[in-house]
């Protein structure tokens, strides 16, 4: 249903300064969002495009007073029945027409290319701030209007900055319609003889009176009725984005849907989404049912309108009929110019909500950003030091909204030590966010080695879509490495039969299984050769031996690497030094317990791991050829 105004008056006294208190902070936003576009590195190139719009623009409204002095010669010459100035007018409305269309589409081409710059530069800018340090994963821990971000950016961008643009064109046009017609039709109006009280008044350029009375009485109606009309386009707008993220979401999990027989309940789910769109779609609909049926009805009127007021004018001989339709045409033209805001109201709600939108956004990154900041209160701080050592200083582990998971963390790994990481999963998966920058609600100080790279493997590795050089070499360009690297480390990781399809370009996450992923996320350390590795259960999908072949490749392949590993399974202790339990206790979890797995029982089964790899691999011994 459509909101419809309260009709006490207690309510209505109030809302005035507010609403414009809160319509002038939206301005203030706007223009601080989109304004540096016109002071960056194109700067010279916008202004003088902006300044070219400006100027196509005052060259449109010549058409319409060209037009305006033509009709009062034709009338003029068909009252007449003069046959040669109808000729001349004929030949003139051919010049005005070619006048009209050269403005109009090089008006078009220029207007076009403002919009697609400014829409370019403000998608970087934004584009930028939300894939940065993480904050495309932490926004979504933050409250606010943020949701959908892509649709966001794809969208409502696009929409903010080429409706800015359309309507800032109108309203100067309009505005300068409204000058230019305003002269003409105060001079055409002449002064009307007005009895009153006895007395006669002689009142000049009434036209232009009336016009004012009708257009504004039009302008009012129109508000009044349109208020319901800028929430219902943002109501539908979001409905519309969350309908759209549902549907990529499923894309995204086919799969696993498929495999669980879930297509029942995600077709209720989206179906659902698309019930919000529909109506939100019915609002929109009954908002703008209303509106334009006052349009509609008041742009007709306002066609006959001046024409029954000058008609008596006519009929008495005070004017001519060129001059009865020049006065009709230019009170037309006056107010179409006065009724800008009921012309272009549905356009404005529609760019006010877009922009609503992407400014909820970037204000939302720029909250993150402040907030992030290690020098306020309750944040983890992030310290790179000259020091070859992993270290974790008092460090305290929050969500954010300030619950601890992990308390009185206190912690050592040096350089080219292999530890093994268990117990609790939330914040032994939290540790590694919080070294990788992802998570910083918190407090304490992580010292991070300056020297040397860092290389996370999470469970389920990121597989982007392009050829599998791509796939392997992400995020580096896949020119970094060659095709016999590429196949070396492809063959290394058992992987081999993927080496003809290097350069195949398609989507790899739906045509390899979970367990091929697991195996190419370490097929990238071998080409990556990280100086500190984090492993998130990046063994999960594999089998037993599987996981002994990866984690005993990684040992020989990077020897003087740095491991961290999160795992529960057993065997994982074989492959690493130190084991770091994270326990949980009354005031949160914490690293209480530490195990040494330097023993004779982890050597023992090192030996015993690296005699089946040998049995099992004859083929990869060094130097060694394949026997006949």
């Amino acid at each position: 249903m459509s909101e419809v105004p309260s009709a006490s008056p207690s309510p209505v006294q109030e809302p005035a300064p507010e609403a414009t208190r809160i319509a002038g902070n939206f301005f203030r936003q706007f223009v601080a969002l989109s304004s540096p576009y016109w002071n960056s590195e194109e700067k010279l190139k916008v202004r003088v495009l902006t300044l070219l719009l400006v100027v196509l623009t005052i060259c449109q409204v010549g058409s319409p007073i060209l037009i305006n002095l033509w009709s009062k010669q034709l009338f003029n010459a068909l009252e007449q029945r003069n046959l040669d100035q109808l000729l001349a007018m004929i030949l003139a409305l051919a010049g005005i027409l070619a006048f009209a269309m050269g403005v109009t589409a090089t008006h078009m081409v220029v207007k076009r290319r403002i919009q697609v710059g400014w829409r370019q530069w403000l998608t970087r800018r934004l584009l930028d701030n939300w894939m940065s340090e993480g904050r495309h994963y932490q926004l979504s821990y933050i409250p606010g209007e943020h949701d959908n971000p892509d649709g966001r950016i794809a969208e409502d961008i696009r929409n903010a900055t080429e409706s800015a643009i359309d309507l800032a064109h109108s309203l100067l046009y309009a505005f300068l319609l409204l000058v230019s017609f305003t002269q003409i039709l105060w001079v055409l109006s002449g002064v009307v003889q007005v009895q009153l009280f006895g007395m006669d008044f002689g009142v000049p350029g009434h036209m232009v009176f009336i016009s004012f009375v009708y257009a504004g009485a039009g302008t009012t109606a129109a508000l009044l009725i349109g208020r319901p009309l800028v929430k219902a386009a943002n109501k539908r707008q979001t409905n519309e984005a969350n309908f759209r993220f549902g549907l990529v979401r499923v894309r995204e999990n086919s799969e696993s849907i498929a495999l669980m027989h879930g297509e029942t309940d995600e077709r209720r789910r989206l179906r659902n989404l698309f019930t919000g769109v529909i109506t939100a779609w019915d609002r929109q609909t009954s908002a703008l049912a209303r509106v334009f049926l006052f349009s509609s009805g008041y742009s007709v009127l306002a066609t006959g309108f001046p024409i029954l007021i000058t008609a008596p004018r006519y009929i008495t001989g005070s004017i001519t009929l060129g001059e009865l339709m020049q006065i009709a045409q230019a009170f037309q033209q006056m107010t179409a110019a006065l009724s800008w805001p009921v012309d272009n109201l549905s356009k404005a709600a529609e760019w006010k909500a877009s922009v609503e939108r992407v400014l909820s956004l970037e204000n939302a990154l720029a909250t993150l950003n402040d907030d992030l900041s290690c020098r306020d209160n309750g944040r983890i701080c992030l310290t790179p030091t000259d020091h070859p050592v992993l270290a974790f200083r008092d460090l305290c582990i929050a969500n954010p909204d300030g619950r601890v998971v992990v308390s009185g963390l206190e912690a050592e790994i040096l350089k080219g030590e292999k530890v093994l990481i268990s117990g609790d999963p939330v914040g032994s998966v939290k540790l590694f966010k919080v070294v990788s920058g992802l998570w910083p609600w918190g407090s304490g100080r992580v010292d991070l080695p300056f020297d040397g790279t860092i290389a996370f493997l999470p469970e389920r590795p990121y597989i982007p879509i392009g050829s599998l050089r791509g796939v392997l070499s992400y995020p580096k360009d896949p020119e970094t490495y060659t095709i016999e690297e590429y196949a070396a480390a492809l063959h290394r990781g058992g992987l081999g039969h993927l080496e003809p399809r290097l350069r195949e370009q398609t989507a790899w996450e739906q045509i390899l299984a979970p367990a091929e992923q697991q195996v190419l996320g370490f097929t990238r350390l071998l080409l990556s050769r990280p100086d500190w590795v984090f492993l998130e259960h990046a063994t999960s999908s594999l089998s037993p031996q599987s996981e002994e072949e990866m984690m005993h490749m990684l040992e020989q392949e990077l020897p003087g690497a740095t491991v961290l590993t999160i795992g529960h399974n057993p065997s994982l202790e074989a492959f690493h030094q130190r084991k770091l339990t994270l326990e949980t206790t009354l005031n949160g979890p914490a690293f209480l317990r530490e195990t040494s797995l330097t023993s004779v029982e982890r050597r023992r089964r090192m030996t015993s791991m690296d005699l089946r790899h040998w049995l099992i691999h004859p083929l990869r011994r060094a130097g060694e050829k394949p026997r006949d």
